[in-house]
C-alpha cells in the first residue's frame, strides 16, 4: 500500500470537510502566509481579483465577482482591505482571491481567504 494520506470528508459536515482550491488541502494559512501569497501574485504581475459565493454553491464554476479585478495593484494592504470588505459585505459566503495572468489568460493563483457558514 502507498503512504498516501486521505483527508476527512463527509456530506454531514460539508462546511469543514469540503476542499476548495489547492491550499485547502494544507493547514489554514496564517495572516503572514496569506500576505506572502498576495506578494507572490504581485511579483508575477498578475491582477488580483476577488470573488465570493454561498457555501452550497462553492463547487460550481460560477462565483460572484467583487468589483472589477484590481488591474495593476501593487499594494498588499489594499488587496487585503478589499478581501475584508467583501467578507464584511457577505459574511456567510466563501471569499476567494485569484491572481489573473494576462499573458496566459487564466488564473495563475486561486485561494479561499475566508470560509462562509452553510445555511
Amino acid at each position: 500500500m502507498s503512504g498516501m494520506q486521505d483527508y476527512n470528508s463527509s456530506l454531514s459536515d460539508a462546511a469543514q470537510s469540503r476542499k476548495f482550491e489547492t491550499f485547502s488541502y494544507l493547514p489554514a494559512m496564517s495572516d503572514e502566509q496569506i500576505r506572502q501569497q498576495i506578494q507572490f501574485i504581485i511579483s508575477k504581475g498578475w491582477n488580483p481579483s476577488i470573488e465570493h459565493t454561498e457555501p452550497e454553491n462553492a463547487r460550481g464554476s460560477y462565483w460572484y465577482m467583487w468589483k472589477l479585478p484590481m488591474f495593476g495593484e501593487t499594494s498588499v494592504d489594499n488587496i487585503l482591505a478589499e478581501c475584508e470588505a467583501c467578507h464584511k459585505a457577505h459574511p456567510d459566503n466563501h471569499v476567494r482571491l485569484l491572481g489573473l495572468d494576462n499573458y496566459a489568460q487564466c488564473a495563475g493563483a486561486s485561494m479561499v481567504i475566508y470560509r462562509g457558514t452553510p445555511a
